[in-house]
């Protein structure tokens, strides 16, 4: 719910509830929603996807791997929509229940060739062994070994909501993420709610973020980074780069090595080509020794050496790796990025 901080004699005193309204979401809507679920929305999600909903098709909104293989499927309403929707949601999740690991592997190929910046092998069971930091990759017959299904919805359809806590009754694995809209000043506002705690990151505090070089598409990505002083993302991923703001550190991870750089976001998001091929970027000032195109040698800090010092393990499929640092950790691996360069030479 979003309140209003009602004043009197300067202080706050009471809170009062904005109305929220009902509104049909457009498919477009729709869509933007489904793609932004895990770069913006649900930016904690430690999830592979390997298939998304295309137009015709009679299967969920977004279907995607925990790390044990199990298949999460998301499933987006718009408007109010009953239980009928539910039902709707659990056929999904009992047909993708009969997906053997080639049917999966499949559509994980289909979806990695739309998406590429994103994933970094075309085999499925060497794309999750990497986007998990697993010792040893799944068999092929770890995988949809069970089902979970997120229903998104509006958080005033009641129906909907005593629908999936009744299947929660019975045992279903099932989640209601709700959302909500809201109208201030002829301006339209969309809040949305995800596990765990609704967990989001301010966007207004200064964090580290683990920003991929490209390598698996490009080779060269990381010169004109580094050469050029930005941080960049391309093509139908180019929104990824949004994730960062003035202040931020961005350390730059570079596939199959580790972390090369470090540097500071200044500026604003430069959207110099807004097409599907384009680039957007930051301009950043470097806080450590970078790369040189012609050394032959690219110095890199190893990821388990990361791993390490934040003492925590990061999801390495996504071109932002989560979770992001807080500013403390930031620093501390700034530090710890010049010592380990200097020990190089």
């Amino acid at each position: 719910m979003f309140y209003k901080l009602v004043k009197s004699t300067g202080r706050p005193n009471s809170l009062e509830p904005l109305e929220f309204i009902e509104i049909g979401i457009e498919k477009h809507l729709e869509n933007l929603l489904a793609d932004s679920l895990f770069e913006v929305l649900y930016e904690e999600a430690r999830l592979l996807p390997i298939h998304q909903e295309e137009r015709g098709e009679p299967v969920a909104d977004i279907y995607a791997l925990n790390e044990k293989g199990e298949l999460v499927i998301f499933e987006l309403k718009r408007g109010p929509v009953g239980d009928a929707a539910v039902l709707q949601a659990l056929r999904y999740a009992q047909d993708a229940g009969k997906w053997t690991y080639t049917d999966i592997d499949e559509k994980f190929k289909n979806y990695s060739k739309k998406h590429p910046q994103l994933i970094s092998s075309d085999k499925l069971t060497e794309a999750h062994k990497e986007a998990f930091n697993l010792v040893q990759a799944l068999n092929e017959w770890d995988f949809n070994q069970k089902q979970h299904l997120i229903v998104i919805g509006s958080a005033s359809d009641e129906s909907l909501v005593n629908a999936v806590a009744y299947w929660q009754q019975q045992g279903i694995s099932i989640e209601f993420f709700p959302y909500r809209i809201y109208e201030i000043d002829k301006e339209q506002y969309f809040e949305f709610f995800a596990l765990p705690f609704d967990r989001h990151n301010n966007p207004g505090s200064r964090k580290g973020v683990l920003f991929d070089t490209n390598r698996a598409w490009d080779e060269n990505s990381i010169w004109d980074m580094i050469e050029k002083k930005r941080v960049s993302s391309y093509g139908t991923r180019r929104q990824a780069v949004a994730c960062l703001n003035q202040n931020d550190i961005v350390f730059f991870s570079h596939k199959g090595l580790g972390i090369v750089a470090a540097g500071k976001v200044k500026g604003k998001l430069q959207k110099p080509d807004n097409t599907d091929e384009g680039e957007w970027y930051y301009n950043v000032e470097f806080l450590t020794d970078v790369p040189k195109r012609d050394s032959g040698d690219i110095k890199a800090m190893p990821f388990a050496k990361v791993v390490e010092i934040i003492k925590t393990n990061f999801y390495w499929a996504r071109i932002n790796k989560v979770p992001y640092l807080s500013k403390a950790d930031a620093d501390n691996l700034v530090v710890e990025l010049r010592k380990y360069f200097e020990g190089c030479h």
